[in-house]
């Protein structure tokens, strides 16, 4: 199964790369009905969503030095979460479930 992605109006702050989704996060995604869009647009724009203040600031310094970039997100109130990361040479971010990990 094909996924389209739309990205709105964001202007990303760093390249996705080639973009990967694991079978558990469509899962999770398509039990809510959830857009992947959504939360990667997220991650895109520097919201890196549930981190705790320590790794979001991990985040903004890995954005200055070009490593990894990870957000996580919690999809809806049953509490599954996703993850986006972005690897280091920004040549591809994958959005997977924890257990996936």
């Amino acid at each position: 199964m094909g996924v389209l992605l739309v990205i709105e109006a964001v202007r990303p702050l760093f390249p996705m790369g080639e973009l990967v989704a694991t079978p558990g996060a469509m899962a999770l995604l398509e039990k809510r009905p959830l857009s992947p869009a959504k939360f990667l647009a997220r991650h895109l724009s520097g919201d890196w969503g549930d981190l705790c203040p320590e790794d979001q600031e991990r985040n903004r310094e890995a954005l200055k030095q070009g490593l990894r970039l990870m957000s996580s997100y919690t999809i809806g109130s049953s509490g599954g979460t996703i993850w986006i990361i972005t690897e280091a040479d920004r040549s591809s971010t994958t959005i997977l479930t924890p257990e996936e990990y």
